[in-house]
């Protein structure tokens, strides 16, 4: 399995009880979405290993009590705790209109109001406190900052993502 087809889902924060119960901490927009989750992926020494859910009961908030099969005892659910949860991105709820998912708009061509076609978006940085286009236009990186104002269109048909970037953004790479 390659971590590239996944996507994360969130931590085995802690145990519960002593019969190997866990906690687990949903980073997701819609808790809701999860409510029928009859299996998860946990990294576990770097590889992702699956685990079928016996029971999911949600708590307050993003967590919930998990039981999983095959872990029977504390010490066993012990080892997973601080470990990240991932499902296949084959999982993820399909989006529509101008939300979309980091990942599926990779080799999008990135198309601004003013000067047209401005590359193809290589990557999505979303490490820091803004998330980042990486677009590839000839020899040159362009980054754009992903905020609603500056999203236009995303037309997953023809694969193009219409921005209005602030004045002077482009011409500083150009």
């Amino acid at each position: 399995m390659d971590k590239k087809d996944f996507y994360f889902l969130g931590k085995a924060t802690k145990t519960s009880g002593y019969k190997g119960n866990l906690v687990f901490f949903f980073d997701v927009d819609n808790i809701a979405d999860y409510n029928d989750l009859e299996a998860v992926f946990i990294e576990v020494r770097g590889e992702l290993i699956p685990f079928a859910i016996q029971s999911l009961q949600f708590k307050s908030g993003s967590t919930a009590y998990v039981t999983l099969e095959d872990v029977t005892d504390a010490d066993e659910a012990s080892t997973l705790v601080n470990c990240d949860l991932y499902l296949p991105i084959s999982y993820l709820p399909p989006l529509t209109g101008n939300k979309f998912y980091y990942h599926e708009v990779i080799g999008f061509s990135a198309v601004d109001v003013k000067h047209g076609n401005i590359g193809k978006i290589s990557a999505v940085n979303d490490n820091g406190p803004q998330a980042i286009f990486n677009i590839q236009f000839e020899d040159k990186e362009i980054l754009v900052p992903v905020t609603d104002e500056i999203i236009k269109k995303v037309d997953r048909k023809n694969k193009t993502i219409e921005v209005e970037t602030p004045e002077g953004l482009i011409e500083i790479y150009l």
